[in-house]
């Protein structure tokens, strides 16, 4: 067979004579250059815009040139079905069976009727099945499934990296990327994405713009962090606090977080990452066409895919070397609703900023749809080819009409409005006309037969089918070599089985809480990884009163309580801490994980109910016991421990006991002091009768011997009688001397009997044994209530060895 193509020419099909309408035998060769100001290709169902489009991918891959294939519904993965045999059997797993049952045949029969057509139809346009297998020899062709596991899945890890220099130095691009990028994301969520009314879109824009510019990273979880903690405290010249509070802040990090933990959007962090060289190349320098099938997405979904890819694709372009060839191809089928004519989803900009600079890099797009109204048909003035097919509406043309216009005026080349309408009303199926400006004016053609089946979109079973078995291995690979591992390496840091798993970025934190984190004076040996768990931490100033006890103090109280997953035991399980053990480091240590916080600790409005719950807690477990010492009549100091005071009262009633002691001897030495004078009298009284008995006994002695004497001499009976009187007194004072002596042994034995009972008064209260604990009654005093201050709450994240001194390993 002849050969249909040289390089860098493109075989669509054949020519049409304007005038008679006869197929010609010359074939339509598209330069490949004429694609690097872009195409579009437009057609109503049935008109065969499929079968062109793929045809010219077909030949892009050919000729070496890598595509990018964005497939909305699922037609464009019929590329892989390139059967070089053209055997009945290699078209059998493939076939429509119902069509088979509909004409009354059965699937082999119907397998073999493909086989021949396909045959029979490559053999009109001279084509054969060398030339399908030199397709398959010319390029890798791949089917991914972003959002979903039937094909080869992307990760979006690095949809929020810092794209290349050139894009951030570039304020425009800059600007439109971060505008774009922002809400496709907003869209994904399902919020409002005004770049001028909207907060969260200011928010996250000014996240990503901040982030870029200093050359930093950002994935879902990091993002969901700094949209709590910005990196910045004033949105224009007002605090960050004014304009986006912390609660509006804290909602958008929880829908963020809602999406990033949704079992369904797990598999967008799964598989290989979304590298435009890789899509572009294989290892080897391949040339790949990359058909992204996002069929099975939601409509958010796939607006969030496309713009990320786009945006993708702009940094590419823009990092590539300036070139006239064609280097690459975009081609998105149905772009409806992706570049409207009125309305700004965020995949219109960076779309426009393609059709607009691409050129200069050699990079084309081709853009397709069968509702030619949807198309924002000023930004398509770039596009320098235009493919028309049969349209459906009068409407359609009309607008079809006036982007031909807008293109040839942009391109400077003449423009026959009713020429063109009259070639555009007759076109049949397969037929299309081709205006391309730099060619001599429209041209008609029939579009050749393509090398891939065409069976119709393709099911996910069909994807699964057509995945290698080693797409587990290949994007293992991938990840190791984006985290610049080697062969056999795992990419993640192993964590013991006796630590909890985490996330590698904090998870987002209720509104009205400042966070830090314990300083970690343990570190993990190899191989472990620290993990962050999540705490509470709560400062509240306590008023004690009890006014019999003279107390009136205000006492501070620092706790933290491990957040867990009982809701309603947060500050029961919690830990006192020291003020000055409270300081908080700002930043964890590299390479930590957090555990999660749980889903009832996440509500905007926790920070409040921790707080009343602290109130609540501090008045009921923070009461303080005091003693009372009915006894002694004293009271324990409010923060005076119990022992302490128990000796304290041990002490004062041996104080007492010498007290009451002395108080006795004082007592006792009055009656004692009388006592002594009586006795002292009375024995006066005794040495006096002593004496009046000495003197009266001589007396009466002498006068009885004088009268005896006289009585002898005859000298008086008298004086015998005096005498005997005399005689008798003085034994009477001898009586008084006896009972004298009485008086005063009387009195002696009293005051020894007073000395004896005071000495044994004294001793029973010095020896008395007395026990405090029975002395002493406790009172609890609890803190006032109305006069608690609870100062701002603290998320605190705690490092294991930490967690097991204050927790007990809860």
């Amino acid at each position: 067979m002849a050969p249909i193509k040289t390089q860098g020419e493109f075989y669509l099909g054949k020519r049409i004579d304007r005038k008679t309408g006869q197929l010609q035998d010359d074939r339509l060769l598209y330069d490949a250059r004429d694609l690097t100001t872009h195409a579009v290709c437009v057609g109503m169902t049935g008109s065969g815009k499929t079968g062109l489009c793929i045809s010219l991918l077909e030949e892009a891959a050919l000729d070496g040139i890598p595509a990018l294939v964005i497939d909305p519904k699922g037609d464009i993965g019929n590329m892989l079905l390139t059967f070089p045999d053209l055997l009945p059997d290699d078209f059998r797993p493939w076939i429509d069976e119902q069509a088979a049952a509909r004409k009354g045949i059965t699937p082999d029969e119907f397998a073999a009727a493909q086989a021949d057509l396909w045959r029979n139809g490559l053999a009109e346009w001279g084509q054969d099945g060398e030339r399908i297998r030199l397709l398959r020899e010319k390029a890798d062709l791949s089917i991914y499934t972003p959002g979903s596991s039937a094909g080869r899945p992307l990760r979006l890890l690095r949809s929020f990296d810092a794209p290349s220099q050139a894009v951030i130095d570039d304020a425009d691009i800059l600007r439109e990327r971060v505008g774009s990028t922002v809400s496709g994301i907003l869209g994904l969520l399902s919020i409002d994405d005004d770049p001028v009314t909207s907060q969260p879109h200011m928010l996250l824009s000014m996240i990503l713009d901040h982030a870029w510019r200093d050359g930093r990273n950002l994935d879902f979880a990091s993002l969901v962090a700094e949209i709590q903690d910005p990196p910045f405290d004033k949105v224009g010249v007002l605090d960050l606090e004014s304009v986006i509070p912390s609660k509006d802040r804290f909602k958008l990090a929880m829908a963020v977080n809602t999406l990033l933990a949704s079992p369904t959007f797990s598999t967008w962090t799964q598989g290989e990452p979304l590298d435009i060289d890789r899509l572009m190349h294989t290892e080897n320098g391949k040339p790949r066409v990359t058909i992204l099938s996002i069929s099975h997405l939601s409509e958010s979904e796939r607006m969030f895919f496309v713009t990320i890819l786009l945006n993708e694709v702009v940094s590419w372009v823009r990092s590539q070397s300036g070139t006239s060839s064609l280097r690459g191809l975009l081609y998105m089928d149905e772009v409806f609703g992706f570049f409207p004519p009125v309305a700004e989803p965020p995949t219109k900009r960076p779309m426009l900023t393609l059709l607009k600079q691409a050129r200069a890099y050699g990079f084309g797009c081709v853009l397709a749809t069968q509702n030619p109204v949807d198309l924002d048909y000023k930004g398509l003035s770039n596009a320098g080819t235009w493919f028309i097919g049969r349209l459906q509406t009068e409407r359609d043309l009309r607008r079809v009409l006036d982007g031909l216009e807008g293109a040839s005026a942009t391109a400077g080349a003449a423009f026959n409005t009713s020429d063109m309408e009259q070639l555009l009303a007759g076109l049949k199926s397969r037929v299309f006309l081709m205006n391309n400006v730099h060619g001599d004016g429209p041209t008609l053609f029939h579009t050749r037969w393509a090398m891939s089946y065409l069976r119709g979109p393709l099911t996910r079973d069909h994807i699964r089918a057509l995945t290698p078995d080693d797409t587990q291995e290949d994007q293992q690979e991938a990840t190791r070599e984006e985290h610049h591992q080697p062969p056999g390496e795992d990419q993640t840091t192993p964590v013991p089985a006796n630590q909890p798993a985490g996330s590698a970025s904090r998870p987002p934190i209720p509104p009205d809480l400042d966070q830090g984190y314990l300083p970690a004076t343990e570190l993990p040996g190899p191989g472990e990884t620290l993990v962050y768990t999540p705490a509470v931490m709560g400062s509240v100033s306590l008023h004690y009163v009890r006014v019999a006890a003279k107390i009136d103090e205000w006492i501070d109280c620092t706790l933290l309580a491990p957040i867990t997953d009982n809701e309603h035991r947060t500050w029961a399980g919690a830990a006192a801490i020291e003020n000055d053990s409270t300081e908080l480091d700002d930043d964890g240590e590299p390479g930590a994980t957090y555990r999660s916080l749980p889903a009832w600790a996440m509500d905007s409005r926790q920070a409040a109910a921790w707080a009343k719950e602290l109130k609540n807690s501090a008045y009921r477990d923070q009461s303080r016991t005091i003693y009372h010492c009915k006894t002694l009549k004293i009271y324990s100091r409010l923060d005076q421990p119990k022992a302490e005071f128990f000796a304290d009262v041990e002490h004062a009633l041996k104080d007492k006991a010498r007290d009451d002691a002395e108080a006795m001897r004082e007592k006792a030495e009055p009656k004692l002091a009388a006592l002594d004078e009586r006795i002292r009298k009375a024995r006066q009284r005794v040495d006096s009768e002593r004496s009046q008995w000495r003197s009266a006994g001589a007396d009466s002695a002498v006068s009885l011997v004088s009268a005896i004497f006289g009585k002898l001499l005859g000298s008086g009976r008298k004086k015998v009688s005096t005498s005997i009187g005399k005689a008798c007194r003085a034994m009477k004072q001898r009586g008084d001397i006896g009972r004298a002596k009485q008086n005063v042994e009387a009195l002696l034995e009293r005051r020894a009997s007073l000395v004896s009972q005071l000495e044994d008064d004294i001793n029973a209260i010095e020896s008395a044994q007395h026990d405090p604990a029975a002395l002493c009654t406790p009172i609890v005093v609890r803190p006032r209530k109305g006069d608690m201050t609870i100062r701002p709450l603290t998320l605190v994240w705690v490092p294991p060895a930490a967690s097991k001194r204050l927790f007990q390993a809860e």
